[in-house]
């Protein structure tokens, strides 16, 4: 039972997931997003930008795309060749809570899909908790699980499916990788891609026993 003292917008984010998953699969409202971080830490690390698209009947709702950049003390400049962020950049940033309302605002409804679900989700829950707020509860799927279900018996046994090999695998573009919403856009591809194969019929199609996978 959710805490009543939660502020407003948490309990409107939470009654709307009721009904999340009672539609048909290609119905159903995706919000596909990637972060990125300053680093791998789910503690000590910090969140640096926040891309989400919306996906549904199979369509990837462009103007409906979010994409935040988070004013953070934290900072690794180690990590900057990957992500490209600037600790004292021109790019506007808003505080993390703010960039956390807003997120929590569009999963309203939704099913979380992530790639290597585990980090993204677990460095949401961090900052959330900071802010006095629960974990997400969001029903999550994870591309790279999915992409297992598919995938020819010569790759059952690999340990990692990254991201980069989703895209080699299905000549997705990688001109924006390693930027949240570039990122974002393609485990939205991949998801179209293996969802496709897949043909559910139902939500639990898509379910896997195991939740979160992350190297």
């Amino acid at each position: 039972m959710e805490n009543p003292s939660l502020p407003p917008y948490w309990q409107d984010y939470i009654h709307s997931l009721k009904n999340a998953t009672n539609k048909h699969p290609d119905q159903i409202r995706y919000i596909v997003l990637d972060t990125e971080t300053t680093g791998f830490n789910l503690r000590k690390d910090r969140i640096l930008s926040i891309g989400a698209l919306v996906l549904q009947n199979k369509e990837i709702k462009v103007n409906d795309a979010m994409e935040v950049f988070i004013d953070q003390e934290t900072f690794d400049a180690s990590t900057v060749k990957i992500h490209g962020i600037l600790k004292n950049g021109k790019t506007k940033r808003i505080t993390e809570i703010d960039g956390l309302k807003k997120l929590l605002k569009l999963l309203e409804s939704s099913v979380l899909v992530a790639h290597h679900a585990f980090f993204d989700v677990g460095m949401i829950n961090e900052a959330l908790n900071r802010n006095g707020l629960p974990d997400l509860k969001n029903k999550t799927l994870d591309t790279a699980l999915l992409y297992k279900k598919v995938a020819p018996k010569s790759e059952q046994t690999r340990k990692r499916y990254t991201l980069d090999f989703l895209a080699d695998t299905f000549k997705i573009s990688k001109a924006d990788r390693h930027t949240a919403l570039g990122d974002a856009y393609i485990t939205a591809l991949a998801f179209l891609r293996i969802t496709n194969r897949i043909k559910p019929k139902s939500f639990k199609d898509l379910e896997t026993k195991k939740r979160f996978i992350w190297f």
